[in-house]
């Protein structure tokens, strides 16, 4: 059974262990080997930007948990995009482990992301996805995100390109 609930600072080792494990899963086979070590210590670890924003509640994150264990998150926080349209929230991440693909996991914290954003009457939800993650871009298009735009995505020195996508609430 997979519980759902908000984040607390309580969870940031867990969280940050998860996310780190689901990057390096989905995207390190990228990039080399320095540029991956560049990303993660920005992002992760004890001075990375994860822990960060939970802690000072510059976004909101939503957990799913299955046996105590975190299997996935979402996070959400107003737009770091440049050029994001006024009145718009953005959904940074949401992964979900390996092993909960297909069990409704991301679907659900879609769902909490979509909801979130309307409690606070967001003109439209705003997301990145790499462009070579089909399996997650077909499942935003399924969830009514269109393409709208390209984000030129540093990690380390390597320039990845993600697609910009929006949803309209």
């Amino acid at each position: 059974m997979i519980v759902y609930r908000d984040a607390t600072p309580a969870d940031g080792a867990a969280l940050d262990s998860m996310a780190q494990a689901i990057w390096i899963e989905t995207f390190a086979h990228g990039v080399s080997a320095e540029d991956a070590a560049t990303y993660l210590a920005q992002a992760y670890g004890p001075n990375g930007k994860l822990l960060a924003d939970l802690s000072s509640g510059a976004a909101r994150f939503h957990l799913a948990l299955a046996d105590g264990r975190v299997v996935g998150y979402a996070k959400v926080n107003p737009p770091w995009l440049p050029d994001a349209e006024p009145g718009a929230l953005q959904l940074s991440q949401i992964y979900v482990s390996s092993d909960q693909h297909g069990a409704g996991v991301g679907k659900a914290l879609l769902d909490w992301a979509i909801a979130t954003a309307r409690a606070e009457d967001a003109t439209a939800l705003l997301l990145t996805v790499w462009e070579e993650n089909h399996r997650a871009a077909a499942f935003y298009r399924k969830h009514g995100f269109e393409h709208v735009g390209d984000y030129a995505f540093a990690v380390g020195t390597q320039v990845d390109t993600d697609h910009i996508m929006r949803l309209a609430l």
